[in-house]
């Protein structure tokens, strides 16, 4: 029988995945903590790897002398090794076009919560304090300016949320051409786009040159009293630098879904300051966006093992190689 190891999952059942995979005779091995000697230990195995959040290393591709396909529960390949995988001939997937619209809400809502000081006001108001005064300076979002770093998928799927609360949106990225589309302004200057926003929303994938982009020289740029929202990646974010910036009075606060170290350390110091609002990578989720993953990286594995190029193919060019795995029998 075919087997498929789960390195971790962050849904309550996998029978979603059991269902789909039935259908080639896989059964699948789930690993209980995921940590590399326990994913080394069972790689041997496995025909197809799916992944969460847990890393993929070297040494477990090497170990994983079975596997066919490896199969990302995400849109983020920063916990993989792509470049081995390749090498060893491994096909690599992912679910770029899952979530975008409940993490595009989730920046929104996060938005809304620090244009609003919901976190001071709820703080206070159970703490038995009930004072207006503890939330201003608030202003009027309509006519304020959005900042979107990386405009992709949820760049894109959040750009029109805020136009509808009447601001203005400038969008940060490279790949399209500067001008004005849809009511977005895309730019390639991105310290220009800092010195006009009011709100910048993080939405870049987590790579060697994007890692730390959040960095002082990069908050010096951001208006005073301007807001930073991450729902994408912890590592693009510099939090020594950010803890300076929001308690010297540069930024007026942050709202983080996403960090360095998750979980946190219960005395990390970001958590311990009144203006940041943190969720606990929680941007992801919904009950539709989860069948939907869990439903399309199970998918790609059941083609890998049928012989067909997987849909969402993250490495083709394993497909000229002469150790391809997807030419196994």
């Amino acid at each position: 029988m075919l087997k498929v190891l789960v390195t971790d999952y962050a849904w309550p059942s996998l029978a979603i995945e059991r269902a789909i995979l039935a259908a080639v005779g896989a059964e699948l091995i789930v690993a209980e903590m995921g940590d590399e000697a326990e994913l080394i230990e069972l790689a041997p195995q496995a025909d197809a790897l799916l992944f969460c959040w847990k890393t993929v290393t070297p040494a477990v591709l090497d170990a994983a002398v079975k596997c066919r396909v490896a199969s990302r529960y995400g849109v983020g390949l920063d916990n993989i090794d792509l470049e081995h995988a390749t090498r060893l001939g491994i096909p690599v997937t992912y679910v770029p076009d899952y979530c975008m619209e409940e993490v595009s809400d989730h920046a929104m809502a996060l938005l809304l919560a620090c244009a609003r000081s919901l976190p001071t006001f709820d703080r206070d108001t159970r703490a038995g304090r009930w004072n207006l005064q503890a939330g201003r300076p608030m202003h009027r979002i309509r006519g304020q300016t959005l900042g979107i770093i990386g405009y992709g998928n949820i760049g894109r799927a959040l750009a029109p949320k805020a136009l509808g609360f009447g601001m203005r949106v400038l969008a940060y990225d490279t790949h399209d051409r500067p001008g004005d589309y849809d009511g977005v302004t895309i730019t390639h200057d991105l310290y220009g786009l800092l010195n006009e926003v009011d709100y910048v929303s993080l939405h870049l994938p987590l790579k060697d040159e994007t890692r730390g982009i959040v960095n002082a020289a990069f908050l010096r740029q951001m208006k005073p009293g301007a807001y930073l929202i991450n729902t994408s990646r912890g590592g693009l974010v510099n939090e020594a630098a950010l803890m300076a910036a929001l308690t010297d009075g540069t930024l007026a606060g942050a709202a983080l879904d996403v960090l360095v170290q998750e979980p946190p350390a219960p005395d990390h110091p970001l958590l311990k300051l009144d203006n940041v609002l943190v969720t606990p990578h929680a941007a992801f989720d919904s009950e539709e966006a989860l069948a939907e993953l869990q439903t399309k990286a199970a998918q790609h594995v059941v083609q890998a093992l049928r012989g067909d190029v997987p849909d969402r193919l993250v490495n083709p060019a394993v497909l000229e190689q002469a150790n391809c795995r997807l030419r196994w029998p």
